[in-house]
């Protein structure tokens, strides 16, 4: 019946002109073929498609039939012996119809499926996508990149395996995607690099084809995890899919080295592009993917310039990091370390110019990371990469950094990390040859941000405990260490001032702080003897309900926290008293 009622059509149809056709003849082709492959008369339908008389007829309503097909492909099982027949009417309606209806007919197919189904239709339609895209020789570089531009949107919408397992496993298909995007994409790219003429048409299917290449380096490849160790590499899909993607950079005119090294420049780079206006949201996202595929993969490296600098290098990525340690996902984050440990490591110790960084905008990165970030790996790594980062800077570099730090950070463990670094760099300055940054007035000045409390006796001693034991233990050993009448770190002439700002109110607070803590460890008592829940105050916020013992518990942490602050700034106030009295009998002599 319907081999019956479609024969009707066409022949009704074979006696209209091409522009005679009315839409309700098309709707009507399609649902006679789709009953046709319902009921199973393969056959009949190739038969008919095939036919030379129907060949204007299916010229202009046979892609009506591409989705019908594919659809019984996706859902047939592949062992059914339709298949094949299947794959030849796909094959004769891609030859045999308008090649302009059947791109738009393939890219709506394309944009259809979610999930699960998006990598299975995208590897079944690449093929006949290829081959209708090299028939539309007019404007192909319009079609070629909404073809890209839509299979990218449906590939950026899958997860993006991080393990190796879920690499072999390939759940969502995306590994297979890109490996077939790349033998999609490869005859366009030899398009391109065979036009000696470099026509207008061929500039513009560039243009598309570096367009395509951003978007993969930002999705998937900047939040892709690469295997490791690197004799593993050839085994990685997504690997192999970034060096290609690098490869078709080069091979259309834009190495690495040309496209990483323009980036940021005010003047305009790309001829035909829109990436100007775009160029902050779009491309630094791209750009710091690629800075790190090269630096850290080592993916065509053999291309980078020979005589840059390990200092220009770590200053040229420096951009590239902050735009990773910007990002919330752990392998972007991860990258970004990974990132400045490379550029790091190639860096002599102490050789790095203080103008040669902008500090703030990297530092409020990796300082976020040390700080917030969820992951312990990850906040351990940027700690001992800050370190290595104080390492590599001059003297002025490393004094710049830690007021910047100290200025900034607002969080009390990074500032008692760099009190720790200052304490050394003074040691450094007596024991060897002294550092005008970490001795006398320029030291005079870094004091002063370290030995005094934010809010006086008001402070939140709790909060600040690491900063103000690290403070402690600093002036203790200045006082140790300098003599009054040597005066070398400037420590004696400003006492006074240490004093009246920093050792005075840390008294009145360590009071003020064991007054209250030791009030509400009476009041926690009471309520316990006739409630089993209380809630506490400190500092001015309730502490959430919690047992009565574990309350206890952490009142009088706190208490020993204070009594730890407390001996040690005894200590130094003894050791102080002792210096001066010393000086004193000496000159008195």
């Amino acid at each position: 019946m319907a081999v019956e009622e479609l024969q009707s059509i066409i022949k009704r149809c074979q006696i209209l002109e091409e522009q005679d056709f009315k839409e309700e003849d098309f709707g009507l082709f399609q649902l006679a073929g789709q009953r046709c492959l319902d009921e199973g008369h393969i056959d009949q339908l190739f038969e008919i498609i095939q036919n030379e008389k129907n060949k204007v007829i299916v010229k202009n309503m046979g892609w009506n039939l591409v989705g019908p097909v594919v659809r019984c492909l996706l859902w047939n099982d592949k062992e059914d012996d339709k298949r094949k027949y299947y794959f030849l009417m796909l094959d004769l309606l891609v030859e045999l119809c308008n090649p302009k209806e059947l791109l738009l007919g393939l890219l709506e197919l394309i944009e259809e499926p979610s999930g699960k189904q998006i990598s299975p239709v995208i590897l079944l339609l690449l093929r006949p996508l290829q081959t209708v895209i090299q028939k539309l020789w007019h404007n192909k570089a319009y079609s070629v990149g909404l073809a890209l531009s839509t299979l990218w949107s449906q590939l950026s919408v899958l997860p993006v395996p991080y393990t190796q397992g879920q690499m072999q496993a390939d759940e969502y298909g995306l590994c297979q995607c890109c490996e077939a995007l790349v033998e999609f994409t490869k005859p366009f790219v030899e398009e391109v690099t065979g036009d000696k003429e470099n026509s207008v048409e061929n500039e513009k299917l560039k243009d598309e084809l570096l367009k395509f290449c951003f978007k993969s380096l930002k999705c998937p490849l900047l939040t892709a995890q690469f295997l490791e160790p690197p004799e593993q590499a050839d085994t990685d899909p997504l690997r192999r899919f970034a060096a290609e993607i690098i490869g078709f950079l080069s091979a259309i005119g834009y190495p690495f080295p040309k496209v990483i090294f323009n980036h940021g420049r005010k003047k305009k780079t790309w001829d035909y592009l829109e990436f100007e206006e775009e160029e902050d949201k779009q491309l630094s996202d791209s750009m710091a993917s690629l800075a790190y595929l090269v630096f850290v993969q080592g993916i065509s490296i053999d291309q980078l310039p020979m005589v840059l600098s390990p200092s220009y290098l770590l200053q040229f990525n420096m951009g590239h990091i902050e735009v990773l340690l910007q990002r919330t996902e752990e392998s972007v984050l991860s990258k970004g370390l990974d990132l400045l440990e490379n550029s790091l490591l190639r860096t002599e110790d102490s050789s790095l110019l203080h103008q040669c960084l902008e500090i703030k905008s990297f530092l409020t990165g990796l300082v976020k990371v040390m700080t917030l970030c969820p992951i312990e790996t990850l906040r351990k790594k940027s700690l001992a990469l800050l370190q290595l980062y104080i390492n590599k800077l001059d003297s002025q570099g490393k004094y710049t950094l830690f007021r910047c730090l100290l200025n900034t950070s607002n969080h009390s463990g990074v500032e008692a990390f760099i009190i720790q670094n200052i304490k050394n760099q003074i040691d450094m300055s007596l024991k060897g040859t002294p550092n005008k940054w970490f001795t006398g007035p320029q030291l005079v000045s870094l004091l002063h941000l370290v030995l005094f409390l934010p809010e006086g006796a008001e402070t939140d001693l709790l909060q600040n405990s690491d900063r103000i034991m690290a403070s402690l233990n600093l002036l203790r050993y200045l006082v140790i260490k300098d003599n009054e009448n040597d005066n070398q770190t400037g420590l004696w002439t400003e006492l006074e001032k240490i004093e009246n700002n920093f050792l005075k109110p840390l008294h009145t607070g360590l009071n003020m702080s064991k007054a209250h803590y030791e009030a509400e460890i009476k009041n926690s008592q009471e309520v316990q003897k006739s409630k089993d829940l209380c809630s506490v105050t400190v500092g001015g916020e309730e502490i959430p309900n919690m047992p009565p013992e574990m309350q206890l518990k952490v009142l009088h942490s706190a208490l020993f926290t204070f009594d730890l602050i407390e001996s040690v700034l005894a200590r130094v106030e003894e050791l102080i008293e002792i210096k001066t009295k010393s000086t004193s009998d000496e000159n008195m002599r």
